[in-house]
């Protein structure tokens, strides 16, 4: 089995309205020093090897589905999983 931790992030030229939400909020809050927020999304998938090409199978996956690539950007991490 694989872990596979998949971050997507807006694009640095997209505006990002949650994430200067989030910054007034922190700002409002006393958080003064706090000088950018940007939000994204982090998925875990668990995936079965097989036999194709899992580097393919996940670019594939965050190219159809999970990323907007036209303004998001996406980068992933996989881990071997230990059964126990």
């Amino acid at each position: 089995m694989l872990k596979v931790k998949v971050y997507v992030t807006l694009r640095e030229s997209v505006l990002d309205p949650q994430g200067s939400a989030v910054q007034g909020s922190l700002h409002s809050m006393g958080y003064s020093e706090v000088a950018d927020v940007r939000v994204g999304k982090y998925l875990e998938l668990t995936l079965e090897k097989s036999d194709r090409d899992q580097d393919v199978i996940i670019r594939e996956m965050c190219e159809k589905l999970l990323a907007n690539t036209v303004i998001e950007d996406f980068r992933y991490e996989v881990e071997e999983v230990v059964a126990k």
